[in-house]
């Protein structure tokens, strides 16, 4: 088959089209009007709480617009963005953001998960709410138990809904310094139990980085087996973990290395951009793989190559698409990076020079 179009990389270096599958589309640059002052978890969940009172469609479309603008114009081909549901909001973040998926499908591939950060048992009505996401259209149910007063009944709901849509499910948990919640136990037994291996994720997880080497290699084999992948979220851990250290400061990641060896699909994924829970970054999966070359220890070639393959094709098997890479038949979602060498790639934050979806090109580097 003869090309309709080519185009000449002149030595850089190509990667699959970046997938950033854990961003928060609804919660992105708010640190205006919802500042990080202690810096912690809790604050960050009641000062979003408070903003999240004067959000209106038009005002989170135009936020999640600016967000996904930036991460085409960075390479990102597929996204999964959360959208809270809860009765603070009600469904306005997924009315704003649905009509984005269709808007944004040369461009961008989005998945929208209906999520739960306000809890479930303690929000009476989120329930409801969450099932008529599902129906207007979201594509998988997120569920935070460690902010609600019954972890584990919160974890039965989330699994009740995705049963009953037959979606898949993508948690927050374990979100904390030390192994106080311990959710992924859970998560794992009623995953095996409804036969949804493959189909859960998990982000954060930073409270098995507590654990020690056994138990982390238990859980790791456990979430392996119940084909669980796991998501760090480097930038929001690192801001948030470790607060009340005042020596040898903890880095405050799941032990992604560890998770990586013991077979568990691993990606590293933005999270959030200028709010309280991250009050830096612009939606580059390349400041993530940064960031693991630095504080997991992935400095050698084949950790490097690992860091790439948790922005591209990882994230990639956890939203579903499997046929993603440089292999032929895979889909034409490419990035031409200003590199020439992995290290330059992964570790330097290069420009892009051209961003390719679906053999179409939809950023370039000016100039």
């Amino acid at each position: 088959m003869s090309a309709r179009h080519r185009l000449a990389a002149e030595g850089r270096f190509v990667v699959p089209g970046f997938v950033d599958a854990h961003v928060h589309l609804d919660k992105a640059y708010l640190l205006h009007r919802a500042p990080s002052r202690e810096g912690t978890l809790a604050e960050a969940i009641r000062v979003t709480a408070e903003v999240k009172r004067t959000f209106t469609v038009e005002d989170v479309r135009a936020r999640a617009r600016r967000l996904l603008d930036r991460a085409v114009a960075l390479g990102t081909t597929a996204m999964r963005g959360h959208v809270e549901v809860d009765p603070i909001v009600g469904l306005q973040g997924v009315e704003a953001v649905l009509p984005l998926r269709a808007e944004y499908a040369d461009r961008l591939d989005l998945q929208l998960c209906a999520f739960a950060q306000e809890g479930i048992l303690q929000a009476p009505g989120t329930e409801a709410l969450l099932r008529e996401a599902l129906r207007a259209g979201a594509d998988l149910v997120g569920g935070c138990p460690y902010n609600d007063i019954d972890g584990a009944a919160h974890i039965d709901r989330v699994f009740a809904l995705a049963r009953e849509f037959d979606c898949d499910v993508d948690f927050h948990a374990d979100f904390a310094d030390e192994p106080v919640h311990r959710h992924v136990e859970a998560i794992v037994d009623r995953t095996e139990r409804h036969g949804w291996q493959g189909r859960v994720a998990i982000g954060h997880l930073t409270e098995l980085a507590a654990c020690d080497e056994a138990e982390q290699a238990r859980i790791a084999r456990r979430l392996h087996a119940a084909g669980i992948a796991v998501i760090t979220l480097p930038a929001t851990d690192l801001y948030l973990m470790g607060r009340r250290d005042t020596r040898n400061v903890r880095r405050g990641l799941t032990p992604v290395r560890r998770l990586r060896e013991a077979g568990v699909t691993v990606a590293a994924a933005t999270n959030n951009v200028l709010n309280a829970f991250t009050p830096a970054g612009n939606a580059d999966p390349l400041l993530l793989t940064y960031l693991l070359i630095l504080v997991a220890h992935m400095g050698t070639e084949g950790d490097m190559a690992a860091a790439l393959d948790m922005v591209t094709t990882a994230p990639a098997w956890i939203l579903g698409g499997g046929e993603h890479g440089l292999a032929v038949g895979c889909r034409a979602d490419l990035v031409v990076l200003d590199a020439t060498t992995l290290a330059e790639a992964v570790g330097g934050v290069p420009a892009r020079a051209f961003v390719i979806k679906a053999g179409r090109i939809t950023a370039r580097l000016e100039g």
